[in-house]
């Protein structure tokens, strides 16, 4: 199974503890960093200064959100880490919660799933160095071409949801999911492979984001079950916590508690459903599962504290228990 690693952006460590995870990614071997976008960093401002503070890491951009940046603007950010670090680099596109595009930015989620499917041809497109030409039903780009180097990166496509599944069937070097069992994996990745059928293709890889920590403390454990209340109430996520058997659990994150009184509620085996915890032995077991799943890649999003600044404890756990190693 090959390995990655995905940025936690926590929001109760400083920020600047994602440099700190970039490099003990890159020191444990791990090939490629995800560079996510939520609250706090512009995610290509980020990646310029990881590039200045690693040597060889590759640096995927993502899920972005379609509906709040236009594939031009994507291009250009792609683009201009590339040229400024000289990594390879690739992005990811999704289309976000209601919180983030219509709170945060206050863009419309209105067609999101055809705002993924305009977004993954026109940036495609741009970043191959061609003249783009899409004029969509909600994004688009036309005759603009990249001033800079094109990067030719690929493409990656978050879903989860029947449609956006059927986007990255059509568009999509690689699909990736976020949080999910390895039995919601294998479901997904079973639509997958069905979307790919009625295509007439073949079905892209697949990557899990999954947050671990290894032998973690009471700290840790505090960070990953707060990384989970948000999601209790969630269409789809709701259903799968409760299929784990956390069906009290969702009922009451259906009473709209106080998040404190729903982080509260929420026992470490929730986060063991969705992540990699405990010793070297069970997090290979829990990763055994995933590929059983056809998931072919883990993205592993490192818990942090200070006792384990970074997350280089976990990275280097789950780097020695998930092999072989894919480089």
């Amino acid at each position: 199974m090959k390995l990655s690693v995905s940025l936690g952006l926590w929001q109760d460590r400083p920020p600047e503890e994602a440099l700190d995870t970039a490099r003990a990614a890159e020191a444990a071997g791990y090939p490629e960093l995800w560079i996510g976008e939520m609250a706090t960093w512009d995610a290509f401002a980020l990646g310029t200064a990881i590039g200045a503070a690693t040597s060889r890491i590759s640096l995927t951009f993502g899920p972005l959100a379609v509906t709040v940046r236009d594939p031009a603007t994507i291009a250009v950010g792609v683009a201009s880490v590339a040229a400024l670090t000289g990594r390879a680099t690739g992005v990811a596109l999704g289309t976000s919660s209601d919180v983030v595009v219509r709170g945060w930015h206050g863009r419309s989620r209105d067609r999101a799933a055809t705002a993924l499917a305009e977004s993954a041809v026109a940036v495609r497109q741009l970043l191959s160095g061609e003249k783009s030409t899409v004029d969509g039903q909600v994004v688009g780009s036309r005759g603009y071409r990249l001033r800079l180097p094109a990067p030719k990166s690929p493409v990656t496509v978050a879903a989860f949801g029947p449609r956006a599944l059927d986007v990255a069937a059509r568009h999509a070097d690689r699909m990736v999911v976020n949080l999910v069992s390895p039995a919601a994996a294998a479901t997904l990745v079973r639509g997958l492979r069905e979307a790919a059928s009625r295509l007439g293709s073949m079905p892209p890889p697949v990557a899990a984001w999954v947050v671990a920590a290894a032998d973690p403390g009471l700290a840790e454990l505090e960070q990953l079950r707060r990384g989970v209340v948000g999601y209790l109430a969630a269409p789809g996520y709701a259903d799968m916590f409760r299929a784990a058997g956390f069906g009290d659990l969702i009922d009451f994150a259906h009473t709209r508690p106080h998040p404190r009184e729903l982080l509260a509620a929420v026992p470490v085996e929730a986060i063991a459903v969705v992540g990699l915890l405990g010793s070297r032995a069970e997090i290979a077991a829990k990763a055994a599962e995933y590929a059983e799943a056809g998931v072919d890649e883990l993205a592993i999003v490192p818990a942090t504290s200070d006792d384990d600044p970074g997350g280089g404890k976990t990275l280097a756990a789950c780097r020695s228990a998930v092999v072989p190693f894919d480089a």
